[in-house]
């Protein structure tokens, strides 16, 4: 497993993640007080790292902003490539290129299912 992070706040442009080596984009809140404000974001963080070290694909974290920068509709993240509409969120990759996503309460039941699935 490697799962990597970005820098917080992300200052590449967006369409750098699709560059990334990483099967997966993981997309969180930023922390803020030493904890990612986001509870949704919070509450799936253990069984995503458990995931993914059980694992051999490869992910990387992408924090989206503290909650004033996240709500704003110009947020980067809002946008294409990826037009996030909620966090947390889980993107897989294939060649550059979004081949599915879960979103919100989709991971807790569908994680495991997701990430180990060819498509």
């Amino acid at each position: 497993m490697v799962l990597n992070t970005t820098d917080c706040p992300f200052t590449e442009p967006v369409a750098s993640l699709l560059e990334r080596p990483e099967e997966f984009l993981i997309f969180y809140s930023d922390i803020v007080d030493g904890q990612m404000w986001c509870p949704d974001c919070r509450a799936v963080d253990d069984q995503v790292r458990k995931t993914f070290i059980d694992t051999s694909v490869t992910a990387v974290i992408v924090y989206v902003g503290n909650k004033p920068d996240w709500k704003a509709p110009e947020n980067v993240f809002r946008g294409e490539p990826f037009k996030i509409t909620s966090i947390p969120t889980i993107v897989k990759m294939r060649e550059g290129k979004e081949v599915g996503r879960l979103v919100e309460k989709e991971i807790s039941s569908k994680l495991a299912e997701f990430v180990l699935s060819d498509s």
